[in-house]
């Protein structure tokens, strides 16, 4: 049951993450290493306004995302966008954005381990097995969020212009799509992805300065393993990757520590085996 619990949240949670970093690298070619510190601000951003502030929790939420989300659009227009066609200069920019952020978290709360208070209280048992209401409001807005982002992508104009942006940006560009345009649509979606995670998942976890780190990792495996810019190919690698990650957990010595080792060690095994990963999407370049 611990598996299987562990299993469904940290796939949730690296299904919100990886579907927000691959749709922005599918549309602007933009790898962002600064995603899992926007979802890092936005946990910290809900401790200080229902913690410190004492403000209802899920008015915190709301309030934590769409903070988290214009300062992802500010930081786009005055860093991001004036370089993106440089890709190696956006690379280095995104990591040393996502080190000022660390930094900053670390001034205003120092190194100190934090936690949120749990939104619902209470549990209920399955086979002497402990399973927290808060555990089911996480994984139920989870699926909620992906169900809303299935619908945007695959029934909305907005939606088809984006996988259209993806598949095909000169072809796009021909039809007349505003490529600038759909490309800050796109990040404040992404970064609202990484936003909700952190309002999600940060009542389950404790908070400290460092704690984008491993899920960036990760991440990075989850899109290398479903393939670079496929949003399908993030949702199911995801999930195989939670579950690994919790059966290394709760199955293996040692296993917390080897978590993010075992990732990576999957990672470089696709790389070398199928670099295009599970659902690879052939780019216009590789063509």
């Amino acid at each position: 049951m611990n598996i299987l619990i562990t299993g469904l949240i940290t796939g949730s949670m690296l299904a919100l993450l990886a579907i927000g970093f691959s749709l922005i690298f599918g549309v602007a070619r933009i790898i962002n290493i600064a995603h899992t510190a926007f979802y890092m601000v936005a946990a910290y951003c809900i401790f200080f306004l229902s913690i410190r502030l004492g403000l209802n929790p899920f008015l915190s939420m709301l309030i934590a995302v769409t903070l988290v989300t214009v300062t992802g659009l500010v930081v786009y227009k005055l860093v991001i966008d004036p370089i993106r066609e440089h890709e190696g200069a956006v690379l280095i920019a995104t990591i040393a954005l996502a080190m000022f952020l660390q930094e900053v978290i670390l001034q205003l709360f120092t190194g100190d381990y934090r936690s949120i208070d749990f939104m619902i209280g209470g549990f209920f048992t399955i086979g002497g097995y402990k399973i927290f209401y808060q555990q089911l409001l996480t994984f139920g807005v989870v699926l909620i969020i992906l169900l809303a982002l299935w619908f945007l992508l695959m029934k909305t104009r907005l939606g088809l212009a984006i996988r259209s942006m993806a598949e095909d940006r000169e072809v796009a560009n021909l039809m007349g799509m505003n490529e600038s345009r759909l490309a800050m649509i796109t990040l404040a979606i992404s970064v609202a992805l990484a936003g909700i995670t952190g309002v999600v998942i940060g009542p389950l976890m404790v908070l400290n300065p460092h704690m984008w780190e491993d899920p960036l990792i990760i991440m990075m495996a989850v899109v290398v393993l479903g393939g670079l810019g496929s949003i399908k190919g993030s949702f199911v690698a995801a999930f195989i990757l939670g579950f690994t990650e919790a059966l290394v957990v709760f199955l293996v010595p040692t296993g917390a520590f080897l978590k993010g080792p075992v990732a990576l060690i999957i990672m470089i095994l696709v790389l070398l085996i199928r670099p295009e990963g599970l659902f690879g999407v052939a780019f216009e370049e590789e063509r």
